[in-house]
């Protein structure tokens, strides 16, 4: 034991343990698991996923696949994968079964799937063989992580601790300081102006080369536009017109930002030059902002879901002088409706009319078109909003009966639609359901001036229920954003994390499944073929993690129509579980 620092009764304490490491098994009292309505029957005998949770390093240089089955010829580019590598404790392997820890009497792990650092992983597809890399992000906070040896920067479940080289008062002090917003872009890879961005939901984004996966120049939304960070989710016109939202906080409160940002480049350098905020939405609350991770966009409005996961400002700008997490500064309050808000995307102008429904959380949509005087609003919701704050690592890593409890103590997502009517004006009738398309058994009522209460009609069948639910929702993008169209994709959530891949025909509200028991496929990633014809022409892409093989990760292609694998391609490397990604078709 060695003392650093002044001696004393706040004396730094720095341990050597030769220790064996063993699973742990993290148990939750019985009676704090809650039923949710939506779970149907218990599922029992969860295969521990914490493998998928664990920390794992960069292969750099590209490496060859062993390719089982045929890669179609005509697949020519990059999958890319935006994955958190998970920094546990700090760990130095020894030369016999023991590991070196060094422990300090600080924080030392991180607490929620969204903290770890940013790992990109590049999937190159030419001519049927694949080759795969990775690197981490060069993010500054990873840099003051590496450098320092512990968790420097904040995330949104940690929150980093003083510097235990500074004395006593030193540390005190730091407490009064704000928490920096961190550029550890950790959950997609997104597009503006023709160039790769990886990004979260703070300010920072981080300008990417997919040759080498190297960090090229890090951009900041707020010298462009006056807001404090953005979705990791926008969506584009077919001319390359990006669209966004973000927040922003001032004396006054919150804004919900609705952003626009051209498709050209000027010159090599510009990255956001030209960005504009088209309007600005107040909160019902504006020191309780409603928290939200996407947004829809038809061809003629975006549409901004304030649900009622709300963060409280003040326990946010206050969580480093308390001692707490950024994440316990949002919280579910389930007496509030959920309010769509439409904001025409060329003029900024923003609809009078407000269209409510129950409670509801939603992450991912899934699209957003116009038809008969309609907006179709298609969603993946649950009926709480717990979700965000029971993605703790400690919950990932339960095993035998603690981890079927966590699981099915939660409430499952499910694919929606909304139908809200465009044309309301004075003389509409109050108290009718203004949907009597009998292919649609949504309802959309006026209840008061400007105000439409909306019941949702489900897009699927009784089958999904069995396969847990549906995320990470794709369609074929560039034919069907913003029109009318016929099949999303998605993960099946039987588990924790996606546990089979899933494809539903709006038609008949059928199902197409992969599975395969112990494996752990992504997103979902539609491909269309060249010479496509109809709509599910093409393939989809999805990395497959298997937890109880070592380095048992292998690339998957199935053809998109029929659902049936085509070939795969084997990576001898270890994965951690991570969320989007984007597919870049080479020129």
């Amino acid at each position: 034991v060695t003392f650093s620092g002044n001696e004393g009764p706040f004396a730094t304490l720095k341990f050597i343990l030769h220790v064996h490491v063993f699973p742990t098994d993290d148990t939750e009292p019985a009676d704090n698991v809650k039923a949710k309505e939506s779970i149907t029957s218990a599922v029992k005998g969860l295969e521990s996923i914490a493998p998928l949770v664990r920390s794992i390093e960069e292969t750099p240089e590209p490496i060859s696949t062993q390719v089982q089955g045929t890669i179609p010829s005509w697949i020519n580019g990059n999958l890319l994968r935006n994955v958190l590598k998970r920094l546990d404790t700090l760990l130095h392997n020894t030369n016999d079964n023991t590991t070196e820890v060094s422990v300090y009497l600080f924080h030392h792990s991180y607490n929620h799937w969204f903290d770890g650092m940013a790992m990109l992983h590049r999937f190159k597809i030419d001519k049927g063989q694949v080759t795969y890399m990775s690197r981490f992000l060069d993010s500054d906070a990873y840099k003051k992580n590496s450098e320092r040896d512990r968790i420097v920067m904040s995330e949104f479940g940690t929150l980093a601790m003083p510097d235990p080289c500074k004395n006593f008062f030193q540390r005190f002090l730091s407490r009064f300081e704000m928490i920096q917003p961190t550029d550890n872009a950790s959950v997609s890879f997104v597009k503006y102006k023709g160039d790769y961005y990886v990004s979260t939901e703070t300010n920072f984004i981080h300008r990417m080369n997919l040759e080498n996966l190297e960090t090229l120049e890090k951009v900041d939304w707020s010298k462009f536009i006056a807001v404090n960070g953005a979705t990791a989710h926008p969506h584009y016109d077919p001319d390359g017109t990006s669209y966004n939202m973000g927040n922003s906080y001032g004396s006054k409160g919150a804004l919900y930002n609705f952003i626009r940002v051209p498709p050209e480049k000027k010159d090599a350098t510009d990255t956001l030059q030209g960005a504009k905020i088209l309007c600005s939405i107040a909160p019902a609350n504006k020191s309780h902002p409603s928290y939200y991770h996407s947004f829809g966009m038809s061809e003629n409005y975006m549409v901004f879901i304030e649900q009622p996961i709300k963060m409280d400002l003040l326990k946010i700008v206050t969580c480093k002088l308390r001692g707490r997490a950024l994440s316990e500064g949002i919280y579910w309050d389930p007496k509030l409706d959920t309010v769509f808000h439409l904001v025409d995307k060329r003029t900024g102008e923003v609809s009078s009319t407000k269209y409510h429904t129950k409670a509801i959380s939603t992450f991912h949509q899934i699209n957003a078109f116009e038809e008969d005087g309609f907006l179709m609003l298609d969603i993946c919701c649950q009926d709480d909003g717990e979700a965000i704050n029971n993605y703790l690592i400690q919950n990932l890593r339960k095993s035998g009966e603690a981890l079927d409890e966590m699981y099915n103590s939660l409430s499952r997502p499910f694919p929606r639609r909304f139908v809200l009517p465009l044309n309301i004006t004075a003389e509409t009738e109050l108290g009718q359901n203004l949907n009597t398309r009998p292919s649609s058994n949504a309802t959309c009522v006026v209840v008061s001036k400007d105000k439409v209460f909306c019941q949702h009609e489900d897009l699927h069948g009784d089958d999904l229920i069995e396969y847990g639910g549906l995320e990470f929702p794709q369609i074929n993008y560039d034919r069907c954003n913003t029109r009318s169209y016929r099949y999303f994709y998605g993960c099946g959530f039987r588990h924790l994390v996606g546990d089979s891949l899933l494809k539903m025909d709006l038609k008949d509200k059928t199902l197409k499944v992969w599975y395969q028991k112990g494996f752990y496929p992504s997103e979902p990633v539609f491909v269309p073929s060249p010479d496509a014809v109809e709509e599910d022409d093409g393939v989809i892409l999805s990395v497959v993690l298997t937890p109880s093989q070592d380095k048992g990760t292998f690339l998957l292609v199935l053809d998109a129509k029929t659902f049936e694998e085509l070939g795969r391609a084997n990576v001898p490397v270890n994965m951690a579980y991570g969320f989007h990604g984007a597919f870049s078709a080479s020129a």
